[in-house]
């Protein structure tokens, strides 16, 4: 018996020192950057971050199959809506809630279950020689399904989770039917049938088969940098951003989240690792890697996103927690007005 009680202290022991020095992240972010900025985490605290990369539903499928046998600690990915479904199927737990991690986020854009690590807007890119100034005067997401738009919008697909949050912020601050009269509307207006990424969009107006199209900032600017080609490059350079909302609720904003995992065999060293991404250091290496916005107070954005503008009043009105809530209403009226 004693040699089985040594045997059993010694794993007990071998699995403390080990296993209690690591953190499992399961992120939807595909950025070499953020697994650089997991090693300047490791290097500062000695705590080891394992990650499983892969698409947002398959990692969402893949820790809910697994249940209590997952090692899955924290699940980043991108959009808000991703992180409220998943707290809505019951897969992620509260904890989220240090000194640090509320002094730092904005209260709309976290919950005790996830929390925003940085922040995009989604916003409307023209063609300066085909949309004059009294066009884009007051323009607003509402009046994307104006007419005289008709044959010159551009945007992704329904199915696309930056839209799907979108329209549901609509659905929250209009109320469903008249989200879903401004979907057909959106639909009419469409200059071709929904295909392509965010920078399709941009290249589309770039190239004249639009005059406006909706996307995210960070791609102007990732397009600006030249990582994604010269073609693209010189594509980006034809088209000026807009922020819609100026005179309302301000410009709607998304986020990348990290969501704690329920049952996360490694809590502690998971909220560290969330505290640690809030901080200046963490927030500065995101921003000039990404091109989003800083989620915390005093980090400039990357200079190309810069000059697109900081002075733009924000949607800090619609808390993003009602991305999820409203996920399956907003892709009810989608589909219903026709949006492929």
């Amino acid at each position: 018996m004693r040699k089985v009680s040594t045997l059993a202290l010694l794993i007990s022991f071998f699995a403390t020192s080990v296993f209690a020095n690591e953190v499992n992240v399961f992120s939807a972010r595909h950025y070499d950057s953020d697994i650089q900025l997991y090693e300047k985490f490791t290097a500062k605290t000695g705590i080891k971050v394992n990650v499983v990369s892969g698409k947002s539903k398959a990692l969402e499928k893949r820790i809910t199959e697994e249940g209590t046998d997952s090692n899955a600690d924290l699940y980043i990915t991108a959009d808000a809506g991703r992180c409220g479904a998943f707290k809505a199927k019951g897969m992620l737990q509260g904890g989220l809630t240090s000194a640090s991690i509320i002094s730092a986020v904005p209260k709309n854009f976290r919950t005790s279950q996830w929390v925003g690590i940085a922040k995009r807007a989604r916003i409307v890119y023209f063609a300066p020689e085909r949309v004059s100034g009294a066009e884009l005067a007051g323009l607003t997401y509402e009046s994307l399904a104006d007419s005289k738009w008709k044959g010159r919008l551009v945007i992704r697909k329904s199915n696309n989770i930056y839209n799907q949050s979108l329209v549901a912020s609509l659905v929250k601050n209009n109320g469903k039917g008249a989200t879903a009269d401004w979907a057909k509307g959106v639909v009419s207006n469409m200059a071709r049938t929904p295909k392509g990424n965010d920078r399709a969009q941009i290249m589309a107006v770039a190239a004249g088969e639009a005059d406006i199209a909706v996307a995210n900032t960070y791609y102007l600017a990732l397009m600006l940098s030249g990582k994604k080609g010269a073609e693209q490059q010189e594509a980006a350079k034809k088209v000026k951003p807009f922020f819609p909302n100026q005179d309302g609720r301000g410009t709607h904003m998304n986020i990348s989240c990290a969501g704690l995992v329920k049952g996360a065999p490694n809590k502690a060293n998971a909220i560290a690792l969330v505290e640690f991404l809030l901080s200046p250091e963490a927030q500065e290496h995101i921003v000039n890697n990404t091109f989003e916005y800083p989620m915390i107070a005093g980090v400039s954005p990357h200079p190309l996103v810069v000059n697109m503008g900081l002075d733009f009043k924000q949607d800090l009105k619609t808390k993003v927690v009602n991305y999820g809530k409203k996920q399956a209403d907003a892709l009810e009226v989608m589909l219903a007005a026709g949006w492929k």
